[in-house]
C-alpha cells in the first residue's frame, strides 16, 4: 500500500513503515529514543518492533499500565519523571507503541515535555490505526471525563503494521470496527457497504478497508485541522457515546464498555435522532441498527441511567456557548454539525435502542 502524505507528516504501512522509520532515524540526530508501551504491547508487540529498528541511538523502554483509567495526568507525571531521570532532552524521540490510550497520552507527553519533543505513533490496535493515531489529537481524560485535556500536535510519522492485529482479542477488533463504521456513515454508502462482514475478510481485504478508513479521516482533518466545522463530523455517535462510556467507567455497578462498544450505541441513538430532526430514512436507520447489533451485544440500560448520562453531555468537546452540539445525518454521507437536541428526544432514542 502506498504511503499517505498529509500536510505535516506521512502514514506508512507494513514493510514500508520500517524502511521509512530507519531512514528517518539515520537522517535525524536524535539524542535518545524512548518507546512508550503498556504491559500488553511490551509482551506482544515490542519484540517484533525492536527487531525491525536499525539505529545506533540508545533506546529506553517506558511502560505504563493499560486501560482508559490510566489515561490521566498522574500517568503523565510518572512518564515525565521517568524521561527526566533517563536524561531525555529536547532532541529526544518518543515512539508510542500501542492502542489509542498509548498514542493519545504518548503524543501529549511528548508535546509538553520540555515544551515539545518529537514523537512517532505506531498504532497496534484497529481503533488506533483508523482513528486515534491519525490527525494530531493528543490528550488525557480529566477523571472519568474523556479527552478534556490535550493539544493538537502532529508527530513525525505514523507507522501502521497490520500484523500487530493478530495480537488482539475479538473484542478489541470489534471496538476498532466501530470507528470504521462511523467513517462509512459520514462518508459514503459505498464505503459503508464494503464494511459488511469486514472482520471476517482475508487480511489483504481488511488492510484495504483500513487504508480507505485512514484516507477518509486524513481528508477531513486536512480540510479542518482545528475542528472548527468539518472535523466535527468525525465525532458522529460520540456525543452520547462518550457520555455512555464515561458513565459505565465511573459507575461501580456497570461493566466497563470498550470505546467502540459505547460508540456503536451512540451511532444507533444518533441515527434515530437524525430521523426525527433531519428526516434521515427510518428504513436505513432500522437497517443500520440491525447490522450494528449483529456485531455488538445489546447493552442493558435502566431508567435511572438516562439522567446522569444526559448530564454528562455538558462536558462534550463540541459544545459552544453552553449549547450541546450533536453531529447528525441527513443521509449516509451527508452530515450536519451543531445540531441541538431536546432531552425528551434523547430518551426516545434510548427507548428505540432498547426496543
Amino acid at each position: 500500500m502506498d504511503s499517505i502524505k498529509t500536510t505535516n507528516y506521512s502514514i506508512h504501512f507494513n514493510s514500508v513503515c520500517y524502511q521509512k522509520l530507519n531512514e528517518h532515524l539515520n537522517n535525524t540526530n536524535y539524542s535518545k529514543i524512548f518507546i512508550l508501551v503498556d504491559e500488553n504491547t511490551h509482551n506482544f508487540c515490542l519484540p517484533r518492533f525492536l527487531s525491525e529498528i536499525e539505529t545506533g541511538v540508545d533506546i529506553e523502554i517506558i511502560e505504563i499500565e493499560s486501560g482508559e483509567i490510566h489515561k490521566s495526568i498522574d500517568t503523565c507525571v510518572g512518564v515525565w519523571n521517568a524521561l527526566s531521570e533517563l536524561d531525555a532532552d529536547r532532541k529526544s524521540l518518543m515512539i508510542n507503541l500501542g492502542g489509542g490510550v498509548i498514542t493519545d497520552i504518548g503524543g501529549f507527553i511528548a508535546s509538553t515535555f520540555k515544551r515539545g519533543i518529537a514523537y512517532i505513533n505506531v498504532p497496534t490496535s484497529l481503533l488506533a490505526m483508523v482513528d486515534a493515531s491519525v490527525g494530531g489529537k493528543t490528550g488525557v481524560d480529566l477523571g472519568h471525563l474523556k479527552n478534556q485535556i490535550g493539544v493538537i500536535n502532529s508527530g513525525e510519522m505514523v507507522l501502521i503494521d497490520t500484523k500487530f492485529l493478530s495480537t488482539l482479542p475479538d473484542s478489541q477488533m470489534r471496538s476498532g470496527l466501530a470507528e470504521m463504521l462511523k467513517h462509512g456513515l459520514i462518508h459514503s454508502q459505498d464505503y459503508w457497504d464494503k464494511l459488511d462482514n469486514a472482520l471476517s475478510q482475508e487480511s489483504d481485504v481488511l488492510d484495504k478497508l483500513i487504508y480507505e478508513s485512514v484516507i477518509i479521516k486524513k481528508d477531513i482533518v486536512e480540510k479542518d485541522p482545528n475542528e472548527n466545522n468539518l472535523r466535527k463530523t468525525l465525532n458522529y455517535g460520540h456525543t452520547l457515546g462518550h457520555a455512555i462510556e464515561t458513565y459505565f467507567l465511573e459507575n461501580p455497578n456497570k461493566n466497563t464498555l470498550l470505546h467502540g462498544e459505547a460508540i456503536a450505541i451512540g451511532m444507533i441513538l444518533a441515527n434515530y435522532i437524525s430521523c426525527k430532526i433531519l428526516g434521515f430514512s427510518k428504513e436505513k436507520c432500522d437497517a443500520i441498527k440491525k447490522e450494528i447489533l449483529q456485531i455488538y451485544s445489546k447493552v442493558p440500560f435502566e431508567e435511572s441511567d438516562f439522567e446522569p448520562i444526559i448530564h454528562l453531555l455538558k462536558f462534550d468537546k463540541k459544545n459552544e456557548h453552553g449549547q450541546i452540539n450533536f453531529v447528525l445525518l441527513e443521509n449516509i454521507g451527508a452530515t450536519k454539525v451543531n445540531c441541538q437536541v431536546k432531552n425528551e428526544l434523547i430518551l426516545e432514542a434510548f427507548n428505540y435502542y432498547l426496543s
